[in-house]
């Protein structure tokens, strides 16, 4: 295993814990990301009181996003959306995002209201058992949306294929783009990690004469031995050692990942703008001459008067 290029003033311990680590098979066309989740994501999922199952679905679909934005050459954002199909489903939606620069967030809203939903969230304890409130395989509606900086949106509906984030959206890589590709998630409440491996298309004959034919097949039967505490307690190098110890690994340098959020009050006075004056003023003055503007991915709150909203329509 090679390192390319190593960071010396990168805290270690930011590399081993909030990190996706990029690696490749050397002489052949496979590529792959290796993601750990610690501190980033117990900033994530701090923010709400979540659900032990919500909790485990979010680190895997945080670790889902900063693996597949690695597959793309674009400045902007990837997000993985979730969105149940059915009124009785314990779990409204869920989302996940990761930015080209590794900055992560995530959100779900989750029915709550009465004891016996509220328990029977308490005797959720898997990320597949969250999943599984999408409804039964074939239901549930699942998004991967893209947004380049400066360029045109694009959303792939993933195919509800499995009862498991990981093998839908490895389904999805293979049907959509054409690429063999493998991903494995794991979350444990507290850490998350992933790994994802694809078999990139051969660019000429003469890399095809050179490809190992057996090499696939043995990535693909190794990379299926990593165990889900593993995934979220080794450092990213440690798991590829482990795995792939025999092949020649190249790793360039990491990309560091942290929690982060997009919001600001330029956001919410464009949304107050869209809104309307009269309509605004209106809130303001059923909420006692004040109004709280929060955001659910980092808890900030904006706080707008009258003289705030009459401000921002003068302008």
């Amino acid at each position: 295993m090679t390192q390319d290029t190593q960071t010396s003033n990168t805290d270690t311990n930011t590399i081993d814990n909030d990190v996706r680590q990029r690696f490749f098979i050397q002489d052949s066309p496979v590529r792959g990301d290796v993601v750990r989740l610690s501190r980033s994501y117990a900033s994530t999922i701090a923010q709400k009181p979540y659900p032990e199952a919500i909790k485990r679905l979010l680190g895997e679909m945080l670790t889902a996003a900063s693996l597949l934005i690695g597959t793309l050459k674009i400045n902007g954002r990837l997000s993985i959306q979730l969105q149940s199909s059915n009124s009785d489903s314990l779990l409204n939606w869920a989302m996940a995002e990761c930015d080209h620069s590794g900055i992560i967030r995530a959100l779900a809203n989750w029915k709550a209201d009465s004891d016996d939903q509220v328990q029977a969230w308490e005797n959720m304890q898997s990320a597949n058992e969250a999943f599984a409130e999408l409804g039964a395989t074939g239901q549930g509606v699942l998004f991967i949306n893209i947004q380049p900086e400066g360029g045109e949106p694009y959303q792939g509906i993933v195919e509800r294929s499995h009862d498991n984030l990981a093998d839908c959206l490895a389904h999805y890589q293979k049907q959509s783009a054409q690429i063999p590709t493998l991903i494995n998630l794991a979350s444990d409440g507290l850490q998350a990690g992933g790994i994802l491996v694809q078999l990139l298309p051969r660019r000429d004959d003469e890399e095809q004469e050179r490809v190992d034919t057996d090499l696939w097949p043995r990535l693909s039967v190794l990379t299926h031995t990593i165990k889900p505490e593993e995934l979220t307690k080794l450092p990213a190098t440690d798991i590829l050692y482990r795995l792939y110890n025999e092949e020649d690994v190249v790793l360039p340098e990491p990309t560091v990942l942290e929690f982060g959020c997009t919001c600001s009050k330029e956001k919410c006075e464009t949304a107050i703008l869209q809104i309307g004056q009269d309509e605004m003023l209106d809130v303001c003055e059923e909420q006692g001459g004040q109004f709280e503007m929060d955001c659910g991915f980092c808890a900030s709150v904006y706080k707008f008067d009258k003289e705030d909203i009459t401000a921002l329509f003068a302008e």
